[in-house]
């Protein structure tokens, strides 16, 4: 696998086109989702957003257990930094980490789904697990909620399970603007 530039530092030494800068902006933000997606699972990882200034990059990461995220003193938000400044090639001193609190975990579709996940790891039955996630969701004040797993749940043969609960929009661009999406594979 090739190594690529960090979107900041690619702005800095050669002219490039705003197609290419769009594109790798968008791979960047997706290889850290993903890196973090891997690294902060069990801290309730729940997003990043990307703040770039000609001087510093910060990164925020949006977490349901931010002292987990930060580690004692600081020192996993250290190595965490230390490995971003490497993999990307960053100048010293030239990103920083943030860990923010997402507000409320029940209505953040990661956070929740990061819970199924766990919860069917576990062992738990998957309908009990599933009604105990919506139950949660529509507790913190969602106006309506869909589950779906899909997969070999207990048999040999697939089938996909849906528990909803409240009011759904389908279709739309409200349901671009308002729906929040997760899915993961466990």
């Amino acid at each position: 696998m090739q190594k690529q530039e960090a979107p900041a530092q690619a702005m800095s030494g050669v002219n490039i086109s705003k197609r290419r800068k769009f594109v790798a902006d968008g791979v960047f933000y997706a290889e850290l989702n993903e890196f973090f997606q891997r690294e902060l699972a069990e801290e309730g990882y729940s997003g990043v957003e990307v703040r770039v200034t000609p001087t510093v990059t910060d990164i925020i990461i949006r977490a349901t257990h931010t002292q987990e995220v930060l580690g004692e003193q600081g020192r996993r938000i250290r190595e965490l930094t230390s490995l971003i400044t490497h993999r990307f090639r960053f100048p010293p001193d030239s990103v920083s980490l943030y860990a923010a609190k997402v507000q409320s975990r029940g209505l953040s579709a990661v956070a929740q789904c990061e819970s199924l996940r766990y919860k069917l790891l576990n062992g738990l039955a998957v309908r009990r697990a599933c009604y105990g996630v919506l139950r949660f969701i529509m507790e913190s004040g969602a106006k309506g909620c869909e589950v779906v797993v899909s997969g070999k749940l207990r048999a040999a043969r697939a089938k996909s399970m849906k528990f909803t609960d409240g009011f759904m929009i389908h279709s739309g661009q409200p349901a671009k603007d308002f729906i929040d999406n997760a899915t993961r594979h466990v």
